[in-house]
């Protein structure tokens, strides 16, 4: 669906579309800054070979490069970069840069968008969205916020039957949206409502990324990535940001993984909004403690197997001084202990549960990127926990479930 101004010559009116097979074909993004970090998720997922150029990312592009997802040239763009090419996007801080490769794709007939003027490039993107296995575009003549109002109200009436284009827009505030375990569609309604709506959106590592891409440009994307043991943003900066963004009449979304409040800091969050005044809300989300052991076909509970469930932030060590969790009380336990961000340390409390009664043969499942494309399951011991993890080159995000509903399959039943 194409949707344009009524004036003649609308940019929209010359614009054709096509669905891309772009699996195994070389695209490249000249640029890694907020803009990339929105475009490449959608282009990595439907199986391009993804090359990005430049010598600075954000640290969300720079987690991708480290997963093995794209390949990070770490360097200025330069002529030839575009060879063997079927797709570029040139979204460089530079209007010159972005000038250069939009010139080069012309001469070397590769369809190219160009994220600072869209006219001057020969591809534009839409304002997209997916819903029951379709794939929605809507461009709008290079009227952002109107294609997003439409694309949102195509999805709404694919739900109910009714489109409504100009849904009031929210009050300048925050709203705090959990967005799940990390597939896209596993963001609440309201969630996703309220991320259409927004004037700046500040996210982080966990979060959705393929959200970013159906977001306009006029929105403004904060990287507040936390990326496991790397560089991070402080708190107190995205405090800052949130009442500041508000202040100054925005409609700001955090946008979280799994739920704000879940290891989320989520409430800290809300604590500065409702000291500085300024309005706030929050829309839950689906906690990948319990949504990514799902993903795996290992449920937390189990009639006969498993009457408690016990959720552990595994960040700081099990004899660090400034632990809260009671390791003994937890080893006494017979039910099943889902364990957050305890790959690091995984060997910690491996040892300090066995030691303290956990039997070392205690069932241990290992999700790596739950729900996403990537996900990977491994099946082990509490006692060769460590080593599983090391051995399948497990990394963050994964979450780890000890007890008997680790060991539970259909063919157990038997």
């Amino acid at each position: 669906m194409t949707t344009h101004s009524s004036a003649q010559n609308s940019p929209g009116e010359h614009h054709y579309f096509a669905g891309l097979d772009l699996t195994g074909k070389r695209v490249v993004v000249v640029g890694a800054g907020s803009v990339a970090q929105r475009r490449v998720p959608r282009l990595i997922n439907a199986g391009a070979r993804v090359e990005v150029v430049s010598p600075e990312a954000t640290p969300a592009v720079e987690a991708m490069a480290e997963a093995g997802e794209l390949t990070w040239h770490r360097r200025p763009y330069a002529e030839g970069d575009l060879d063997g090419a079927w797709y570029a996007v040139a979204c460089a801080t530079g209007s010159e840069v972005n000038e250069a490769v939009a010139a080069e794709a012309e001469r070397s007939r590769v369809f190219c968008v160009r994220a600072d003027d869209a006219a001057q490039g020969t591809a534009v993107t839409p304002a997209v969205a997916e819903h029951g296995g379709l794939l929605l575009g809507v461009l709008a003549g290079g009227a952002h916020r109107r294609s997003a109002a439409v694309r949102d109200a195509l999805v709404a009436a694919l739900r109910t039957g009714v489109v409504d284009e100009s849904a009031e827009r929210p009050a300048p505030g925050v709203a705090l949206v959990g967005g799940g375990p990390g597939a896209p569609d596993l963001i609440t309604v309201r969630g996703r409502q309220l991320l259409g709506q927004a004037d700046v959106v500040i996210t982080d590592r966990l979060a959705p990324r393929e959200l970013l891409e159906e977001l306009g440009p006029h929105v403004e994307v904060v990287d507040a990535s936390k990326i496991p043991y790397g560089r991070a943003a402080n708190q107190d900066v995205i405090n800052e940001l949130l009442v500041e963004h508000a202040r100054a009449g925005k409609f700001v979304v955090r946008l979280k993984g799994g739920d704000p409040y879940v290891f989320g800091r989520g409430y800290e969050e809300l604590l500065a909004c409702v000291d500085a005044g300024v309005p706030v809300t929050t829309v839950p989300g689906i906690t990948s403690a319990f949504s990514v052991p799902s993903a795996a076909d290992v449920p937390v509970t189990h009639r006969g197997v498993a009457h408690e469930v016990v959720v552990v932030s595994g960040h700081v060590g099990p004899h660090d001084e400034t632990s809260l969790v009671d390791w003994p009380a937890l080893a006494r336990l017979k039910g099943t202990l889902v364990l957050m961000m305890a790959v690091k340390r995984i060997g910690e409390f491996a040892a300090v549960l066995i030691e303290h009664g956990r039997d070392p043969k205690s069932p241990v499942a290992i999700v790596q990127e739950g729900t996403m494309r990537t996900q990977h399951a491994v099946r082990s011991t509490l006692a060769e926990a460590a080593d599983s993890v090391r051995d399948n080159d497990i990394k963050p995000p994964a979450v780890i479930i000890v007890g008997p509903v680790a060991d539970l399959t259909p063919e157990s039943r038997r």
